[in-house]
């Protein structure tokens, strides 16, 4: 998945979906990822860099991951690589 290249987000973590006007927050991790989603990064870079990063367990990145990643598509932020 990608976020949609019409998505804007702030340094702050605000994030504008100029489709439908809605407006959210997320905090710096989801914000990281987001902007590294943005830049192209896979699931698999994304997991890297976040757990070389910071620490947490792998499995408890995948699970706060997806859960994060299906919000973004509940909020149609994302789509499919084509």
């Amino acid at each position: 998945m990608k976020i949609k290249n019409n998505i804007s987000i702030s340094n702050s973590g605000f994030v504008f979906n100029p489709s439908n006007g809605e407006t959210f927050s997320v905090n710096p991790i989801g914000n990281e990822i987001i902007n590294l989603m943005k830049e192209g990064k896979f699931q698999e870079d994304i997991r890297s860099i976040i757990l070389d990063k910071y620490y947490t367990e792998k499995n408890s990145f995948e699970n706060d991951y997806y859960d994060f990643i299906n919000m973004l598509n509940i909020f149609d932020l994302v789509e499919e690589y084509e």
